[in-house]
């Protein structure tokens, strides 16, 4: 078995104890890294391997999800580890990590592979991909690769700077981004459950489907990421990159089970250059930006975004996102999807609401009380597919009630995001990552809200935390005719009473 030597910039890191050092355990304990492996961990102080073992040991005992055992099996993985002062800016730190990682792979024998993981901040990706390249580090007699976490740049211009840099070391094949919604059980599951229902995916057109609403909503706050997240908003920490991701995972169509890393990809990308382009003076009628005031989240008093530590009282930040895209080719074409995405908000909750189009009705009567069909893909942090149709209710002579279809009653124990995606980088298996195509295009339909929000050309609208945000993103939908889905279920019973529908039956598909 050829040797692979894992390289971890920013070992001491917030990530890489709460999911990378989990997520390689997880890994070992069920014999999916390679036989002969080593991780090298890289920080600005000088640890020894045994102090950086224990580090390494106290982050599986606190975040590792299931209970860490105090065994041989604990023993040996941490034998796996060690540890490397390095200064990015040192080029005789790189060099000496290569003569020990090339120890190491000596006595092991074979092709060596090395994994570079980059968990660190995105400015420095540039100067260690340089630094790679010139110290030798990455010159190897088997592969190499690179994973990067986001943000891919802040702008359309400084994601392009970043992976002309990386280019210069590594190949866009060896680049690995990480979209950690990617690696989601449900999002992975996505086009294996349309490509397992024939029936869903004759459903999955225009012709059938009125309008698409992705939603991730967060009860958190800014929390500990001030200073990151001032300068990002939710434009760019969330919208840009994981909710265009979801957006492509739902309406690609790839012809077969076969397909290849390579195909999801292309579809990817056709999705990308069919969203119809949004001018900068257009911004304001497409894109509902808010920022939460003081509020209360499940009983508690919170305070607003301007009074959070390390925020500026008159930050024009957007904590909070709705838009409507619409994707031009032939599947979707007439198809609104609204995408919508914020802090402080009623509940926590990922998740994409398909509404199929109403069929012609027969009678006054079930015009008044029918609801519409829903296809239902919780994210999380619950995990679960609905189906909500409408049946002839026997106590109401024509009369609709919805009825409630799980279609993923029995839930299996997976991999956690981390875990897949680390596990499908060792293996080179690209399917659920982000090439750069789609940052670029991604970057380059955002451009144009960017530069809006920047000359205050779009409101900022203030909502109380714990509620569903801003009044003007309701109104975003009801321009057209629909309104938003949400997760509680006595809002939906509350809005079915009002309506004169009738409440919801729940039942589970065999």
């Amino acid at each position: 078995m050829n040797p692979t030597t894992f390289v971890l910039f920013g070992a001491t890191g917030d990530l890489a104890k709460r999911k990378i050092y989990p997520a390689l355990y997880h890994l070992y304990i069920h014999g999916k890294l390679p036989k002969s492996f080593a991780v090298i961990g890289l920080g600005r102080k000088e640890l020894t391997d045994e102090t950086f073992r224990a580090h390494v040991k106290q982050s599986l005992h606190e975040f590792y999800r299931l209970d860490v055992k105090e065994d041989d099996t604990l023993r040996s993985f941490l034998d796996l580890f060690g540890f490397n002062i390095l200064h990015i800016d040192r080029l005789e730190h790189f060099v000496q990590l290569k003569e020990r990682v090339e120890s190491w792979e000596n006595g092991a024998g074979g092709a060596a592979n090395r994994l570079f993981y980059l968990s660190v901040a995105p400015n420095f990706f540039g100067t260690i991909a340089t630094q790679i390249e010139q110290s030798g580090l990455g010159s190897v007699t088997g592969w190499k690769r690179l994973i990067i976490e986001k943000p891919f740049g802040h702008d359309l211009a400084s994601a392009r700077e970043l992976n002309s840099q990386l280019s210069q070391a590594f190949t866009e094949d060896e680049i690995y981004r990480i979209d950690h919604y990617l690696g989601k059980s449900m999002v992975q599951r996505l086009e294996a459950f349309k490509q397992a229902n024939p029936v869903i995916q004759a459903l999955w057109t225009s012709r059938y489907i009125a309008n698409v609403q992705i939603t991730a909503d967060e009860t958190v706050g800014v929390e500990d990421r001030a200073g990151y997240y001032d300068q990002a908003g939710a434009i760019r920490d969330m919208f840009q990159n994981h909710m265009m991701q979801l957006l492509m995972m739902l309406s690609i169509h790839v012809p077969n089970t076969n397909a290849t890393a390579e195909d999801i990809r292309l579809k990817k990308k056709n999705v990308l250059e069919a969203l119809e382009p949004l001018a900068r003076q257009d911004v304001h009628t497409r894109i509902v930006r808010g920022q939460y005031a003081a509020g209360a989240i499940q009983g508690k008093p919170v305070q607003g975004y301007t009074s959070e530590p390390g925020i500026s009282p008159d930050s024009k930040n957007d904590t909070f996102i709705a838009a409507k895209l619409n994707i031009d080719n032939y599947y979707w074409r007439g198809v609104p999807f609204y995408i919508r995405t914020g802090k402080r908000l009623k509940s926590k909750n990922t998740r994409i609401v398909v509404e199929f189009k109403e069929p012609l009705r027969s009678s006054a009567a079930a015009e008044d009380t029918s609801v519409p069909n829903l296809l239902v893909f919780e994210i999380g942090p619950n995990e679960g597919i609905t189906l909500q149709l409408n049946t002839k209710d026997p106590n109401h002579k024509g009369e609709f009630k919805p009825v409630h279809i799980d279609m993923f009653p029995d839930r299996i124990e997976g991999q956690e995001a981390y875990e897949t995606l680390i596990d499908d980088a060792l293996n080179g298996d690209s399917t659920f990552f982000v090439h750069w195509d789609e940052v670029d295009l991604s970057w380059q339909w955002v451009q144009p809200i960017l530069e809006a929000f920047e000359a205050g050309e779009v409101p900022l609208y203030p909502y109380a935390a714990g509620s569903h945000g801003p009044e003007a993103a309701n109104a975003l939908l009801a321009q057209d005719g629909f309104h938003w889905w949400f997760d509680e279920p006595s809002e939906h019973e509350a809005a079915n009473a009002e309506e004169g529908r009738k409440p919801v039956e729940h039942v589970t598909a065999s």
